[in-house]
């Protein structure tokens, strides 16, 4: 699937759809949901507490995943009317990271839902910097309803 290029929220709109706060919040753009696709973005900053000698570090990678499955639940949750719920990384497979990406960049996450079962969501995520891929893994979830 290609990533749609407009954005439907970002900046400080991305705080309603997802419950972490400054300086934790590490997606800053959705670009949509699609069936069981999502897309999201951040813009690596300066200031960003995972950067590291000027390039976003592999836990920042890992954080950004899986905010960017959050900012889906909770963009799904909002237009349906229902409470957003809290969500825990369950467990990280074949994570597999290829490139850091720098201060400046801006990374765009696709992640695509495998199986959900009760409460816990299984999804394949595949961030990339440009062309540049940055990181692939599977991850589970588990939602707090």
């Amino acid at each position: 699937m290609k990533t749609p290029l407009q954005a439907i929220a970002s900046g400080s709109q991305i705080t309603e759809y997802i419950p972490q706060r400054s300086p934790i919040v590490m997606v800053d753009t959705l670009f949509g949901v699609e069936g069981e696709y999502s897309y999201s973005g951040l813009t690596v900053a300066p200031d960003n507490i995972f950067v590291e000698n000027g390039r976003l570090n592999e836990p920042g990678i890992i954080e950004h995943i899986a905010q960017s499955c959050a900012l889906r639940v909770g963009y799904i949750c909002k237009q349906q009317c229902q409470p957003i719920p809290v969500g825990y990384i369950a467990a990280v497979k074949n994570m597999v990271f290829t490139s850091a990406p720098a201060v400046g960049d801006t990374v765009v996450t696709t992640v695509k839902i495998l199986q959900e079962i009760l409460d816990v969501t299984l999804v394949a995520a595949e961030v990339r910097n440009g062309e540049t891929p940055v990181a692939t893994c599977e991850m589970k979830i588990f939602l707090n309803k």
